[in-house]
């Protein structure tokens, strides 16, 4: 019998769990403990490695990871006890299987002798997060546990990126077993993501835009998932064909907002020229986006004469919400590749010359304008002002949700990917407040600032303790006019503007506030005021509340209401009119 008292791989389901992060190169992990977990957070204790961050709720973990996964492109890892613990990351799980941001999640739970037994602290997390994940696992025997593991990094990191929960019962980390590094035979080969374009599908693509006289390219997250080579091959093929392109709220930077050929983003809140683009388009390809119901307004009215090119690494997004006639299935920037060179050598560049003077009146009306004002700052300003100051910055930007978000998207111009960090999919208020102190902790000597909503940021505003701990100089950029402004937007419009429950009452000082919590709190309320205390904020290298006092009623144009086609989009001026309540009013059935 051979002595293994001396083995190196024998150890602890806890000590392997610590093993496998480092194994995976994971420097730091998001969490809060409990009692199902406290085997491994002594194992945490006793290591130097990998840097534990101390959320004060679990949703702040999950949003914390999502931040540090989206500005990376590495793995956001997440540790949390059982029950409570468990059911607080379902809201950033399912933020991060829609928006497809890798995370990884280790649950504690109770010993698998009292699951099914209504133990303290126990759920069925498996049961639960099932739909909010791309897999997960219960572990029940110790010698299972450094293959699962290694699988959850595989599966979380592959083909579309998504969350995954390896939930482990307290029993297994105390119990020991034999660990091993990653190998191949960790992964199961049911689970294989196609890379690769189908030659015959990319020729077909290649001949349809050759011969486009009104094409767009309508890019995606998956694009900036796909990592910096896939936005580079981008703008490489922008500039070989000349097309004009657009992007989903998720695909903001892959292509440069200075770029000649930016539109601007598409949807319910993109610019004009984009959306009339994709609705007089002969044909569209589109790259590493889902078709999604904020980007296609009426599926039956949508870009309705266009031949439609496909790329997407998940086959289940082909075909689900448009039909296209040229799918691709592979990684963006593996097909990207293909098509620019079978393009190069096969194609010319289409005369599109009247196709760009007819995208030229579209801009001409300037659908972002807004009427300037001297004693109110107007959250459109206060965005362009941001941008103008911290342009040439090395600055990431996340947010909350609402309308800030979508003013946001709107006036700060992305040149780079991996720079913008929003809730797409789910459209989660709070995600952004954590998911700024995801980012600095990846990118410490950077400009963090999370543009928020004074409704927004309080849902997770315990994460300034975080902040302050840690010595992570976020910035929170606060576009407060005392309301839930996208929701009173659409009371105004849809709901005959019966405000109900979306005043923003008993509101903190959010200066006394920052005081509170051992931070910096700014306010500025007059647009003369703004560009300094700006400029204040970004000096000051500690977190900072910035209190943006703007106008109350704002609301946020260019339009589509629900139920509408991209061609009957509503400007803002037309927006106070009669015809806008009534637009509405026509697709209230259809929100």
């Amino acid at each position: 019998m051979t002595d293994k008292s001396h083995d190196p791989n024998q150890m602890t389901g806890a000590a392997m769990i610590v093993r496998a992060l480092i194994d995976h190169g994971v420097l730091h992990v998001f969490g809060y403990p409990g009692g199902a977990v406290l085997p491994i957070y002594d194992e945490i204790f006793q290591q130097s490695e990998v840097e534990h961050i101390l959320v004060r709720h679990e949703q702040g973990a999950g949003h914390a990871a999502e931040g540090y996964a989206r500005s990376t492109g590495k793995p956001g890892v997440v540790l949390v006890t059982s029950g409570p613990g468990a059911t607080n990351m379902v809201t950033p799980l399912t933020d991060a299987l829609m928006d497809s941001i890798p995370l990884v999640c280790i649950t504690g739970q109770v010993p698998t002798h009292l699951i099914g037994n209504d133990a303290f602290q126990e759920c069925d997390t498996v049961g639960i997060t099932r739909p909010a994940t791309k897999h997960n696992w219960l572990v029940r025997d110790v010698n299972d546990l450094a293959r699962v593991l290694h699988e959850a990094f595989y599966v979380a990191t592959t083909g579309r990126p998504g969350p995954v929960v390896v939930d482990v019962p307290k029993d297994v980390q105390f119990a020991t077993g034999t660990y091993h590094p990653p190998r191949k035979s960790d992964v199961h080969v049911s689970y294989t993501p196609r890379v690769k374009g189908d030659a015959m599908q990319i020729r077909k693509a290649v001949a349809l835009l050759a011969n486009a006289k009104r094409p767009v390219i309508y890019s995606g997250g998956g694009v900036i998932n796909a990592g910096p080579e896939a936005s580079k091959l981008l703008r490489q093929f922008v500039e070989a064909t000349g097309f004009p392109i657009t992007s989903t709220l998720m695909g903001l930077g892959a292509y440069p907002a200075s770029g000649p050929n930016w539109l601007g983003m598409l949807g319910m809140h993109g610019t004009y020229e984009a959306n009339m683009t994709m609705h007089d388009c002969d044909v569209m390809l589109c790259v590493g986006a889902r078709f999604d119901d904020r980007i296609t307004g009426r599926t039956d009215a949508f870009s309705p004469n266009s031949k439609k090119i496909h790329i997407d690494i998940d086959p289940s997004s082909i075909n689900k919400n448009i039909r296209v006639d040229v799918p691709i299935i592979g990684d963006a920037a593996n097909v990207l590749g293909d098509l620019l060179q079978v393009f190069k050598a096969e194609a010319k560049k289409p005369d599109i010359k009247s196709w760009w003077q007819q995208i030229a009146q579209w801009r001409a009306r300037n659908s972002l304008s807004y009427k300037k004002n001297n004693d109110i700052i107007l959250p459109q300003y206060a965005i362009q002002r941001l941008f103008e100051l911290t342009r040439g910055k090395d600055t990431y930007i996340t947010t909350e949700v609402g309308q800030h978000q979508m003013w946001a998207a709107q006036f700060y111009g992305f040149e780079e990917p991996h720079r913008w960090m929003t809730s797409g999919g789910l459209g989660t208020m709070g995600y952004g407040l954590p998911a700024a102190v995801g980012v600095q902790v990846a990118h410490p000597d950077s400009l963090v600032i999370d543009i928020a909503g004074d409704a927004s940021v309080q849902m997770t505003i315990q994460e300034m303790s975080t902040a302050v701990q840690f010595e992570l100089p976020i910035k929170i950029f606060i576009l407060n006019n005392q309301y839930m402004g996208m929701v009173r937007q659409w009371q105004q419009l849809l709901h005959g503007n019966r405000l109900s429950h979306s005043y923003s009452e008993a509101l903190p000082d959010f200066v006394k506030l920052a005081d509170a919590y051992g931070c910096v709190g700014l306010r500025a309320s007059k647009p003369a005021d703004l560009d300094g205390a700006i400029k204040e904020m970004i000096s000051i290298k500690r977190p900072v509340l910035f209190d943006c006092r703007v106008a109350a009623l704002e609301n946020c144009f260019p339009m589509i209401p629900s139920g509408k086609a991209h061609n009957e989009m509503l400007l803002p001026e037309e927006a106070t009119s009669e015809a806008t309540a009534n637009a509405f009013a026509a697709g209230k059935a259809l929100v």
